[in-house]
């Protein structure tokens, strides 16, 4: 059995890390996230046209599916590597507080809580982790299966 899914879904990856690097681009970064949904299907249409004949439905979905996975995997860790030049490039934790009242302030120096650290890479690159990773993996695992089932639907076994 070859594992077509492992390497389209490493060639994701390296789609991805190429979208999350033009994405610390602020214009540029407005394109990244259609062009992220088109790589997890292209990953899933990568993997479907990787099998062994014959490429039924159900399996092209399978392999899409696991090659999104893997895709998703490598773009939600990166995102959260990512997150904190991201967040340097915008200006860091006093651009953000900046923009916080000041009584939002004061209500965080009451209880004792330093406003930088409640703001800081650190804790977005965690809120990446915990929120942006399983996303990622949901739609990677979704388009992947996607795009696997339109390459067999539109690949028919008489087309090669």
């Amino acid at each position: 059995m070859t594992r077509s899914f492992i390497k389209a879904g490493v060639f994701g990856g390296i789609a991805m890390l190429a979208l999350n690097l033009l994405g610390l681009i602020p214009l540029i970064s407005l394109c990244v996230l259609p062009l992220s949904l088109v790589a997890y299907a292209a990953t899933g249409a990568l993997a479907a046209s990787w099998m062994p004949p014959p490429r039924t439905s159900g399996a092209a979905a399978g392999q899409g599916a696991l090659a999104g996975l893997i895709t998703g995997l490598i773009a939600g860790l990166l995102q959260a590597a990512l997150t904190p030049v991201s967040f340097a490039l915008a200006g860091g934790a006093q651009t953000l507080l900046s923009q916080l009242p000041a009584e939002s302030l004061q209500q965080f120096e009451e209880l004792g809580i330093n406003p930088e650290a409640v703001f800081g890479p650190g804790v977005f690159a965690a809120f990446a982790l915990v929120c942006c990773l399983p996303l990622t993996l949901l739609l990677g695992a979704g388009l992947g299966a996607l795009g696997g089932v339109i390459y067999a639907a539109v690949r028919s076994e008489n087309m090669g």
